[in-house]
């Protein structure tokens, strides 16, 4: 985030970071700052991490994309990442997320619900709307944050590269028309109870995606902080 300075004083003004230049160019001019105008207030996360997904993870370094529905909506969880929390008890999609990781790799818990470690290795962690207000899911959707996030799977999907992509459940699998075939898209029901033992458990994403980019020359992503 970076502060912009209008008649009626400060206030803040989102920008993508540079790197993501090109999905900005991918917007109608004006996009973000009508966007900033449409999100009522409070919401989760606070504000200078709406964006935090794209700071953390470059777009030339980006070799996974995970794909969310939209933040934590209880107080304390929302870091501005899919799935991850900054501290406290799990959310039970994340703690099934982290039961097939251990199913999947054989290895140990981690130790933090927090996935900043996966977003610093190349893991976008973007979930198709970036806000949300107190203790109501899904209450931005169609405020515009999925013209961002479509925008975004665009130019990732646009790019000669090798990519994964997870897409976990019928709003992230709406997606997967953009997913070119030399990039791997690995569908499976949301990790969420009401749809893990439909098909997440078993679908086994972290190992095969480490496959497919060593078979690509790229190095592996380390899951598991323990």
């Amino acid at each position: 985030m970076m502060a912009g300075f209008y008649a009626d004083g400060p206030r803040q003004t989102m920008f993508l970071p540079p790197s993501w230049q090109p999905v900005a160019d991918r917007l109608e001019p004006g996009a973000l700052a009508a966007l900033e105008k449409q999100i009522p207030r409070p919401c989760f996360p606070p504000q200078e991490h709406w964006l935090r997904a794209y700071e953390l993870c470059a777009l030339a370094h980006t070799k996974v994309v995970v794909i969310g529905q939209d933040p934590y909506h209880g107080p304390g969880q929302a870091e501005g990442l899919a799935f991850s929390v900054a501290a406290g008890a799990w959310p039970p999609s994340l703690n099934n997320i982290f039961k097939e990781m251990c199913d999947d790799l054989e290895c140990q818990p981690p130790f933090t619900g927090s996935l900043v470690h996966w977003a610093e290795q190349g893991v976008l962690l973007l979930n198709r709307v970036l806000t949300v207000s107190p203790g109501h899911a899904n209450s931005h959707q169609g405020l515009g944050w999925e013209n961002l996030t479509q925008a975004t799977i665009e130019q990732l999907a646009s790019e000669p590269v090798p990519r994964v992509y997870w897409l976990w459940g019928k709003a992230a699998q709406s997606l997967a028309p953009l997913i070119p075939a030399h990039q791997l898209a690995l569908e499976a029901p949301h990790p969420s109870p009401l749809s893990s033992y439909r098909g997440f458990f078993g679908s086994k994403p972290f190992s095969k995606t480490n496959a497919y980019l060593s078979a690509n020359g790229l190095t592996p992503i380390r899951w598991s902080d323990a």
